[in-house]
C-alpha cells in the first residue's frame, strides 16, 4: 500500500535526521549504562536488553519508514517513562544517566513527530476529498446511455 509522500523539504529531513541520531545516541546509552556507567549489580545487568526493542526499531527509522516512526515514538515513551522514575529515585552517576535518557526520548518524539505531521495531514486531506468527490458523485450519479 502506497502512503502519501510530500516532496521532501529540509525541515523534514532534519527531523528524520534528528529521529535517527537521538535513536542511535539511546541506544548506546542503554548498553554503556547498564554495563559499565552505572549498572544496578557490579558487572553489568540484564537491563542491557532494554536496548533491543530500540535496535528493531533502528533500520526502520533509518529508512525514515513512516509506519516504524509513528509506533518507535510510542514505543520510546517507555523509556521517557524509565527516565523519569529513574531519575527522580536513583542518586549519583543513575539519576544523571536517567535524565539524559529523558532528554533523548523527548527529542526522538519531538523528532518523529515533525517527520510524521506532514504525511498525516496530507492523507486527511486526501481522504476529505475522495469523500466529497463520493458525496458530489452520489447527489449527481451519471446517467447511463
Amino acid at each position: 500500500m502506497n502512503e502519501p509522500r510530500p516532496l521532501p523539504t529540509p525541515r523534514r529531513q532534519i527531523a528524520a535526521h534528528g529521529a535517527t541520531a537521538t535513536l542511535c545516541a539511546l541506544i548506546a546509552l542503554s548498553v554503556a549504562w547498564e554495563w559499565w556507567l552505572a549498572p544496578l549489580r557490579p558487572g553489568g545487568s540484564a537491563l542491557v536488553l532494554k536496548a533491543v526493542p530500540l535496535l528493531l526499531a533502528l533500520p526502520g527509522v533509518w529508512r525514515h519508514r513512516l509506519y516504524t516512526l509513528q509506533w518507535a515514538s510510542m514505543l520510546i515513551l517507555l523509556y521517557f517513562t524509565e527516565g523519569v522514575v529513574r531519575g527522580w529515585s536513583d542518586h549519583g552517576t543513575s539519576a544523571l544517566l536517567a535524565w539524559l535518557e529523558t532528554a533523548l526520548a523527548v527529542v526522538f518524539f519531538v523528532c518523529s513527530l515533525a517527520y510524521v505531521a506532514p504525511f498525516k495531514r496530507a492523507a486527511k486531506q486526501a481522504a476529505k476529498q475522495a469523500a466529497k468527490l463520493a458525496a458530489k458523485q452520489t447527489a449527481n450519479p451519471v446517467p447511463r446511455p
